[in-house]
């Protein structure tokens, strides 16, 4: 399991919306992050959705990053194209560990397609689409 500072993506503090690599293996992801009462999408106790998105965009960015091919190499920096079929049915609070599961489903150019999953105990709390344009190298 990657520690936090193996974690080779762009994002910087207060940004940084991954804490672990649990699981990179070909196409698959699965990132962890402890939700922390000073995060900066924390609002009336919750974890915010634009964090969850977040999340899932930075676990895909964790997974490109730790593969062979890109090992060393300076992270590129990604942004969000569109999201498709969100769906965010639970809010983590302070104190939560949720588990992202990403899945690259499709590689063109420089633009990637991730399905991502967020769970909080098992349970399902968020899901979308992701469409990623990566800037060139």
């Amino acid at each position: 399991m990657a520690s936090f500072k193996e974690i080779n993506i762009p994002q910087k503090p207060p940004m940084v919306m991954v804490n672990s690599i649990i699981e990179a293996s070909g196409t698959t992801t699965v990132t962890s992050f402890l939700v922390k009462e000073d995060n900066i999408f924390m609002e009336d106790g919750f974890l915010r959705e634009p964090a969850l998105i977040e999340n899932i965009a930075q676990s895909a960015a964790a997974g490109i990053s730790s593969q062979p091919l890109n090992a060393g190499e300076k992270p590129k920096l990604g942004f969000i194209g569109a999201i498709r079929d969100l769906k965010i049915m639970k809010l983590p609070k302070a104190g939560d560990k949720i588990i992202t599961s990403v899945t690259l489903t499709h590689e063109i150019l420089n633009a990637i397609v991730v399905v991502g999953q967020t769970r909080l105990n098992g349970e399902l709390i968020a899901g979308c689409e992701l469409r990623i344009f990566l800037e060139n190298s």
